[in-house]
C-alpha cells in the first residue's frame, strides 16, 4: 500500500473551488487498494449540504448538513486516508452483508444443508464474516443526484450458498439521503440482509458522546438477547423498561441502569420491532444541537447501537479520537440470526426472487432542540 494518498478534508476543499455543473456527481481519487485499483470520493450537493461516499465498502464518508444557525457541520463519522478505511474494525458508514449482524455460532440451515461463516464476534458471525462487503471494492457509477454501487459475491463467499448479485443506490436531495437496496441469486437459495452501517452524531466532528442526544423510536417491542447478543427469540414489550422509546427521551438517561439487557451489551445495541415488511414507515427521530434526524425504512426491524465498542483506537477528522458512544448506529434490517429462527421474517431469497428494500435519512433543523 502507498502512502500519502489524498486526505478527505484536502479532497473537499479542492472540490469547493470548483464550480460543478447542475445537478453533477463530483468524483476524486481517493486513495488505491493493494492491488493499484483506485478508490474513489463522490460528493453529491443539495444547496450548501452535501453528502460524499466511497466505493470501498460502498460506504458513506459524510454527510455535512446545517443546524438551527445555518452552521454546516459533518454528523457522520468517518476517516481522512482510505488506509485509516484499510484498518478499521467498527464498519464506519459501510454496507455490511452478506448478512448484517449477528449469526449465532456462524451456523444456519437452509432447504435441509448446513453452512458455515466465519466467527469473527465472539462465537458469531458479524455482519458478513471477516471479509464482508464492507471490505470489498464495489463498482461504483453515477447517477442523477447520487451513485448506484454493485458487487457481485460469488457462490461460497464468506460461507454463504448461491451467487449474489447486490445493488446499492444512494440518491441526496432537499436533505433526504435515500438507501435503495436490491439483491438477487440465480444459482441456489441463500440469505441475506444488507444494511449501511453508519454513525451518526449530531453535534458534529467532534469528542462529545452521544449520551445527551433525544431519540424516539415508536416501537412496542424488541428482541432481547443472550449473553452472546443474539435475539433469545422472544419478541418483548419496552413498556417499563429502558428500551421504551415510544416519547422522546436523552439516550443516556437510562442507559447505566442497571438492567440486565444493558449490561450483556453495554448499553443499546438491540433490535426493535416493527413488522410491515415492505411498507415505508417511521422508526426513529434523533434531535441534537439544533438538528433532526428522520428514518423512515421499508424493513422490519430498526437495530439501535449506541456505540459501546469504539475504544479510542481511530482518530476522528477533528484532532480527537473516536471514544466509546461518539457515535450512534441506526440499523435498518430484517431481525438479527433470522435463519435460525423460522418465526421471524424471513431472509431468505430463492433463485428468481429480488430483495428490495428502501430506507431514507432526512436531516432537518429542529429549533426547539439545543441538547448538551
Amino acid at each position: 500500500m502507498k502512502m500519502g494518498h489524498p486526505r478527505f478534508c484536502d479532497i473537499l476543499l479542492a472540490m469547493s473551488n470548483v464550480q460543478p455543473e447542475k445537478d453533477a456527481v463530483e468524483v476524486t481519487e481517493f486513495g488505491r487498494m493493494a492491488d493499484g485499483s483506485a478508490v474513489h470520493l463522490y460528493t453529491v450537493r443539495c444547496g450548501r449540504a452535501s453528502v460524499s461516499f466511497s466505493d470501498f465498502g460502498a460506504r458513506i464518508v459524510a454527510v455535512m448538513v446545517p443546524d438551527d444557525a445555518g452552521d454546516l457541520a459533518n454528523v457522520v463519522q468517518g476517516f481522512e486516508t482510505l488506509e485509516l478505511y484499510l484498518a478499521d474494525t467498527s464498519y464506519q458508514g459501510a454496507i455490511v452483508g452478506r448478512f448484517g449482524n449477528r449469526i449465532a455460532g456462524g451456523r444456519f440451515s437452509l432447504d435441509g444443508k448446513s453452512f458455515e461463516v466465519p466467527q469473527n464476534d465472539g462465537d458469531n458471525a458479524l455482519h458478513g464474516g471477516p471479509e464482508g462487503f464492507d471490505r470489498r471494492l464495489w463498482a461504483g457509477k453515477t447517477i442523477e443526484d447520487g451513485v448506484e454501487f454493485k458487487l457481485v459475491s460469488p457462490d461460497g463467499d464468506q460461507g454463504f450458498p448461491g451467487s449474489l448479485e447486490v445493488v446499492v443506490r444512494y440518491t441526496f436531495t432537499g436533505s433526504a439521503l435515500r438507501i435503495e437496496y436490491a439483491a438477487a441469486t440465480c444459482d441456489a437459495a441463500t440469505v441475506v440482509n444488507v444494511t449501511n452501517h453508519a454513525y451518526f452524531n449530531l453535534s458534529g466532528e467532534s469528542c462529545e458522546t452521544i449520551l445527551d442526544h433525544l431519540v424516539r423510536i415508536p416501537a412496542e417491542r424488541y428482541t432481547p438477547v443472550t449473553e452472546n447478543l443474539v435475539p433469545t427469540g422472544e419478541l418483548a414489550p419496552v413498556a417499563g423498561t429502558p428500551f421504551d422509546f415510544c416519547d422522546w427521551k436523552r439516550i443516556g438517561e437510562r442507559i447505566g441502569d442497571a438492567d440486565e439487557q444493558l449490561k450483556r451489551a453495554g448499553g443499546y445495541d438491540h433490535n426493535w420491532v416493527f413488522g410491515d415488511a415492505g411498507k415505508l414507515k417511521t422508526v426513529a427521530h434523533v434531535s441534537a444541537s439544533g438538528r433532526l434526524l428522520t428514518v423512515e425504512t421499508t424493513e422490519p426491524g430498526l437495530q439501535f447501537y449506541s456505540g459501546n465498542f469504539l475504544d479510542g483506537s481511530m482518530p476522528n477528522r477533528s484532532g480527537g479520537r473516536y471514544e466509546r458512544r461518539s457515535g450512534l448506529c441506526l440499523e435498518t434490517q430484517h431481525y438479527p440470526d433470522s435463519p435460525n429462527h423460522p418465526d421471524f421474517p424471513t431472509t431468505t431469497l430463492k433463485p428468481g426472487e429480488t430483495m428490495r428494500s428502501t430506507t431514507v435519512y432526512t436531516f432537518s433543523v429542529n429549533m426547539q432542540a439545543r441538547h448538551g
